[in-house]
């Protein structure tokens, strides 16, 4: 980004984000599984942050106990190539000789741990490759389908892939032209929001849409063509080398198509989520139609693997999994470009050390932290906090009343997770069957858009109760990366968690992998027949999912969260006594 506002002045905070290698991180791997993985953002604070991880490395090597001479491989997620597109013009050429290429990357390395051979040590991994084992090696499926999109990697932005007895081939690519990612990004500036961050912003805006007001304008967003060719026109829209960085050939077409850009700041109208439930459809219809001609092309593969951003809108994800074309599928859950780094660790280790697929269960991958660090953190608190130390039954119940009663709890537990999820160890909890609360949390807790909705953490033993799971089918719902609807009867139970059509992101909590979450969820259940709560990530507004004792207890003081469950310690805000005035 720092070269973008270089190259080009003038440009926007959004604009500017429109790069490549966003969400910086990295992660640690060893023939025993993964070991670490932590995402830089969650260390400097800077929310999809691009800068050199290391603060993620020294993470990943400290929770791991081991020093970078150790670490036999380096793996990068890239794998940039002299080329004539990088020959086309000023613009280009800057980009690769001061971002991309691979003497850049030995001189950063070179420049942080000077003591080491990049030249032996550093691999580079082709992105979409590091994607694809970031899915593959983590799926448990021994041959799968591998599908990767995203908004591009070296040259494409779609890739099929084999993946057979540990090993992935490429089937098919397509190329830039047919970016559904960039598609989505675009789209997603011309409604003022950030693009590479907020996407998934537009996705919970669409189901307030209607996608046949422009149905006669969803041509010039995907092409759909015999022999499963893909293209996007409204990106040839962009001929300049200025217009290839910003897309405003794009935006102007949009605007034509559909109206003038959103400003960030202007309210949302019917229009704005019309547009957002036509780039849906059009998301939803194009995967679909991309996986039934790799189906074709496959000879018939009933597993699907998934890895790439476009992975991380569970709505098409639903959809896939709800379509029948494959029996079984896993989304890697940190399946943006922070899991790229994850993948290229990965790749690299089967490449020496071969072994057949293993399953995952719960990322809990990132830091942990012990009793006298919760104590430490908790000693900046005023008298105007309770705070308890409490065993295990005692916290679980004292939770369990203050979520009932309608209070809203921070909940910090055991190894932070690692990706965009907060799965049951830095979240915030709530009732999911009061009325108010998704209003409450939207407007007061996370300072966010109202119509923004949240997740259900439910039983593994009771999911199929409420939402449309099947029995056995509870396991692909662990990681919050798909949605399905709830059941009718239920709707009205669980207006916090039920989105407009009828639909929740549900997260399914297992015993074996979430232990003191699906404790607390079951205590729930018995005190008040739901056994359910509402599951968000514990951040305010612009701020990283928090990592640290420290980072829980300032984002608790400074909120207006009723209460912090961290370690052993319930942390409680004290009434105020009668007369009781604000400085």
């Amino acid at each position: 980004m720092s070269l973008k506002k270089d190259l080009l002045p003038g440009l926007d905070r959004r604009e500017r984000r429109l790069v490549q290698g966003l969400d910086s991180a990295a992660a640690l791997v060893g023939e025993e599984g993964v070991l670490a993985a932590s995402a830089q953002e969650r260390h400097d604070g800077d929310k999809g942050t691009g800068a050199f991880p290391a603060d993620a490395i020294d993470a990943c090597l400290r929770m791991a106990g081991v020093t970078l001479e150790d670490v036999d491989f380096v793996a990068h997620g890239f794998r940039y190539e002299p080329s004539p597109v990088f020959d086309r013009d000023d613009l280009t050429r800057r980009w690769y000789q001061e971002v991309y290429s691979e003497q850049v990357q030995l001189d950063v390395l070179g420049a942080r741990y000077p003591e080491h051979d990049w030249g032996r040590k550093l691999v580079r991994v082709r992105h979409h490759l590091a994607h694809a084992a970031s899915a593959y090696y983590l799926s448990g499926f021994q041959d799968a389908m591998v599908l990767v999109a995203d908004g591009m990697g070296e040259t494409e932005s779609i890739s099929v892939m084999s993946g057979r007895e540990g090993r992935l081939r490429v089937l098919r690519t397509y190329p830039i032209t047919a970016s559904l990612g960039i598609l989505y990004s675009v789209v997603t500036l011309y409604l003022g929001f950030l693009p590479g961050m907020d996407e998934y912003k537009v996705m919970g805006l669409a189901p307030y849409g209607d996608p046949s007001r422009y149905a006669d304008a969803a041509g010039e967003l995907a092409g759909r063509y015999a022999g499963g060719r893909l293209v996007v026109p409204l990106l040839a829209r962009d001929r300049t080398p200025v217009e290839r960085e910003t897309h405003r050939g794009a935006l102007r077409r949009l605007e034509e198509l559909f109206g003038p850009a959103r400003h960030p700041d202007a309210p949302l109208t019917q229009r704005h989520m019309d547009v957002a439930a036509t780039l849906q459809h059009c998301l939803e219809e194009s995967l679909m139609f991309v996986l039934r001609a790799a189906l074709d092309a496959s000879g018939g593969t009933r597993d699907l693997c998934m890895a790439g951003g476009v992975a991380l809108n569970c709505t098409a994800n639903g959809l896939i999994a709800r379509s029948g074309l494959f029996d079984r599928m896993f989304v890697q859950p940190a399946a943006g470009d922070d899991g790229s780094a994850l993948g290229a660790a990965l790749w690299q280790l089967r490449q020496h050390v071969p072994a057949a697929p293993v399953a995952m269960t719960m990322p809990y991958w990132g830091e942990g932290f012990g009793p006298e660090e919760v104590a430490e953190a908790l000693t900046v608190l005023g008298p105007e906090h309770d705070v308890r130390k409490l065993l295990d039954e005692r916290l679980l119940e004292q939770v369990s009343g203050l979520i009932r009663s309608g209070s809203v709890v921070a909940w910090f537990q055991g190894r932070m997770e690692f990706g965009p999820r907060a799965l049951g160890n830095r979240s915030i909890l709530a009732d999911p069957t009061a009325p108010g609360m998704r209003a409450h949390l939207n407007a007061v807790v996370k300072q966010r858009e109202e119509f923004r909705p949240f997740a259900p953490a439910v039983l593994a033993e009771d999911a199929h109760e409420y939402f449309e799971i099947e029995p056995g089918q509870e396991g692909l719902y662990r990681h919050m990366l798909f949605t399905t609807q709830v059941r009718e009867k239920y709707r009205e139970l669980l207006p916090a968690v039920t989105h407009v059509d009828g639909s929740a992101r549900v997260q399914v909590v297992e015993r074996s992998g979430a232990p003191r979450f699906w404790s607390l969820i079951r205590r729930l259940g018995d005190d008040c027949g739901t056994p359910m709560v509402l599951n968000t990530s514990f951040n305010l507004r612009g701020q990283p999912i928090v990592r640290t004792p420290q980072e829980a207890v300032a984002t608790y003081a400074r909120s207006s969260l009723d209460a912090l469950a961290i370690g052993d310690r319930l942390v409680i805000r004290r009434p105020r006594a009668q007369g009781d005035i604000d400085d």
